[in-house]
């Protein structure tokens, strides 16, 4: 039997640990939003709603920001929620997370937010604790961090990988605001790159870095480099690397009907542990 909660209350900066706790119920799927809250992400107003159990103690929370990012709820905390999104002008780009709170979440909203640019109910969530040097695996020897100089030969590859993923570019006029978020990845050491001829072939980012994962993001192969059986040995270097310095187990998620990028992930050592679902707005 359900138990029913009380209403929804906005999270700040002194929910950081109820927050973080939470999110270690399951580091691999929330990932993202404990590394936004580890950026100061509470900060911000609006950034994220919680529900409370009966003892005082964080029981379900949303992400609210950009992107709509439920984590720990079941039906009563889908349907609280739900009705405080419905009721505030919509402002997020996408609503992910694990498939089995997305789904319900969005057929909640749907009808109040509109047909979506894509939706996306399947997508393997992989992950890897063991260095590809001790499965010996290859690891392509090109592949290293970006420098800082390199910005412009990262770009359009960040541009051509979202414009992809998306389906939309990823600024429309100047390029500053993508620019800027581009080079603070190269600039926290979290973009690697392969380059060929003076160019960028291979590229993966840590996108969210938090409670011992590090979730990839932004992997991008060259057009005319692909079906070549370069992705499996670069991510192999970006795995070897990540959880050498960084954390110890490496994440992604990928969508379902991707076979060449499951072929690559697997090959690397990737095993699916949950199932995420996208819905881009």
């Amino acid at each position: 039997m359900l138990r029913t909660f009380g209403a929804t209350r906005p999270l700040g900066t002194r929910d950081h640990d109820e927050v973080m706790r939470l999110c270690g119920h399951d580091p691999a799927s929330s990932v993202f939003v404990a590394a936004r809250v580890r950026e100061g992400g509470l900060m911000s107003p609006g950034s994220a709603v919680g529900i409370d159990d009966d003892d005082g103690g964080l029981r379900s929370l949303c992400w609210t920001s950009a992107n709509v990012v439920p984590i720990e709820c079941d039906e009563v905390a889908l349907d609280l929620f739900a009705g405080r999104l419905r009721r505030q002008r919509r402002r997020s780009s996408s609503i992910f997370g694990l498939a089995d709170q997305v789904l319900p979440l969005w057929a909640r909203l749907q009808r109040h937010w509109g047909q979506p640019r894509s939706f996306r109910p399947d997508q393997p969530m992989l992950a890897v604790s063991t260095l590809p040097s001790e499965a010996g695996l290859e690891r392509h020897p090109g592949v290293r961090l970006a420098r800082p100089d390199e910005l412009d030969l990262v770009l359009p590859a960040s541009t051509a990988m979202f414009t992809e993923e998306i389906g939309y570019p990823p600024y429309v006029g100047s390029d500053r605001d993508y620019r800027a978020l581009v080079a603070s990845l190269i600039d926290a050491g979290h973009t690697f790159v392969l380059l060929e001829d003076g160019r960028v072939v291979f590229k993966a980012d840590v996108g969210s870095l938090a409670l011992g994962v590090a979730q990839i993001q932004g992997v991008w192969v060259a057009p005319d480099r692909r079906g070549q059986g370069l992705a499996t040995p670069a991510m192999n270097a970006v795995v070897e690397h990540v959880l050498q310095t960084l954390a110890p187990t490496v994440s992604l998620y990928v969508n379902g009907y991707n076979e060449p990028a499951l072929r690559a992930y697997h090959g690397a050592g990737f095993r699916q542990v949950a199932t995420f679902a996208t819905v881009i707005l």
